[in-house]
């Protein structure tokens, strides 16, 4: 039986707007498709049909709003109009505990809200990471319970959700989308719903299970390859050597069907996904007798690298004279990446608390994240200038170079005599780090 009817124009609920769900709804309502948002939290809500969106993301605000102001998008608390889409998305959060096992409380909340109101000749998508297995084993029971006679109708596939924050929109709208099928009807038609919605190449695999573990392989490779990336820049900087001279050379040999590609070094890695997605592998693994050792390694480093950083702001600053325990250290970009205000996770928490133990004075600064947020996080209220923030400066720690940060005049700075710049996440060029010799700094990188 295939699920997906053929007429335009479709229909679709989103259950779950967090970030990836407003990004998939506001894309898909700027290609013409009739949205239903729907969220438990009630504020959230309210944000939204107020004309504010919480997340930080090009493009996010002006579609996601200018798609509630058009009616497009319908955000809401009521699952009652989510039975008259045609698909049905769910985005909803997918958090792990301290065990790596999924924290499923919004999954099955949703499911359970869902299944009073799923009717015949709909097709469910979870996009939600999770681990293999869950939507055979969690999301059709739930949904099967829904109360529909003479069985299951309605179709269910898994989508892995693969969007990277500050270029969600734009991948969205060219990246190819995974799609694995509980059976064939449904994967054919996740895979069709896909191409008429967004016109992207898709792939279709041949289970759920598969689907499921592609987003996971994804961020599990990342995390392993920014620990090797880590680990180089540590052993580079034994031989004072520059770690991207390293990786830009070692990139260019041609392995299987593309280069040697090594990431870059830095504070470290954060976000909800990186830090959480491996974890549910080393478990999924572990339950099925399997012990994986790379995931535990790569955590590791990672989770390493925001007392590293501290610890070379204190180094650097000895070198130069300068006593850490008199310094102050204006730290500059907070979010976990560049160009996103986002501090879930955000290694530059630690970086500061580490440093904060040993220096005379922290200043925190960053325009994209929320003042309110950066203060529970920090334990510090944000300076309101960068100028306030770098005043009489021993250090600038620049962890996250976001666009407003790119163009800085360090000549006009009101910073302290020697003052030493810590890069990490720059990757700033040979030819900038001789500029800031040039006015006086010290540099010194992670690796470099």
């Amino acid at each position: 039986m295939r699920f997906l009817s053929t007429y335009q124009p479709l229909k679709v609920a989103v259950i779950g707007l967090g970030y990836v769900g407003s990004c998939i709804a506001a894309t898909l309502a700027d290609r013409g498709v009739d949205i239903v948002g729907v969220d438990a939290d009630t504020q959230l809500i309210k944000e939204l049909n107020n004309d504010y969106c919480r997340f930080h993301e090009p493009e996010l605000t002006r579609l996601l709003i200018g798609g509630i102001a058009s009616g497009r998008i319908r955000a809401q608390s009521d699952y009652a109009e989510v039975g008259t889409a045609d698909v049905v998305l769910m985005t909803v959060g997918t958090p792990i505990h301290d065990d790596g096992a999924l924290a499923d409380e919004q999954l099955r909340g949703a499911c359970l809200e869902l299944s009073r109101h799923l009717r015949e000749g709909q097709l469910v998508m979870v996009k939600s990471t999770v681990p293999p297995g869950t939507t055979r084993s969690l999301v059709l029971p739930m949904l099967e319970h829904s109360g529909l006679v003479g069985g299951r109708h309605f179709g269910l596939a898994f989508a892995p959700e693969r969007l990277a924050e500050g270029t969600a929109l734009h991948e969205l709208r060219t990246l190819p989308i995974v799609v694995g099928g509980l059976d064939a009807d449904s994967a054919r038609d996740a895979e069709e719903f896909w191409r008429r919605a967004l016109d992207v190449e898709t792939i279709r695999l041949n289970s759920l299970e598969s689907a499921e573990i592609v987003k996971l392989a994804n961020n599990w490779w990342i995390d392993l390859n920014v620990a090797l990336a880590n680990e180089l820049a540590k052993f580079c900087a034994l031989f004072e050597v520059d770690v991207m001279d390293v990786i830009a050379a070692a990139n260019t040999i041609t392995k299987g069907s593309g280069n040697v590609n090594i990431l870059l070094p830095s504070v470290g890695v954060g976000g909800l996904c990186l830090t959480k997605d491996p974890w549910m592998v080393w478990r999924s693994a572990r339950e099925h007798g399997l012990e994986i050792r790379t995931v535990s390694t790569s955590r590791e480093v990672n989770s390493g690298m925001p007392e590293y950083t501290a610890q070379l702001v204190v180094d650097e600053l000895a070198n130069l004279g300068k006593d850490p325990a008199e310094a102050t250290i204006a730290v500059l970009g907070l979010a976990f990446k560049n160009n996103t205000g986002d501090l879930r996770a955000t290694p530059t928490q630690q970086t500061v608390a580490e440093l904060a133990k040993v220096v005379a004075e922290v200043r925190i600064f960053d325009p994209l994240v929320d003042v309110g947020q950066a203060e529970e996080t920090f334990g510090i209220r944000p300076s309101v200038t960068l100028h306030e923030t770098v005043r009489d400066a021993d250090c600038i720690a620049i962890l996250a170079l976001h666009r407003e940060f790119e163009n800085i005049d360090f000549t006009m700075l009101p910073v302290a005599m020697s003052c030493l710049i810590v890069d990490g996440r720059a990757h700033y060029s040979k030819e900038k780090i001789a500029s800031l010799h040039e006015m006086g700094y010290r540099y010194r990188g992670v690796g470099r």
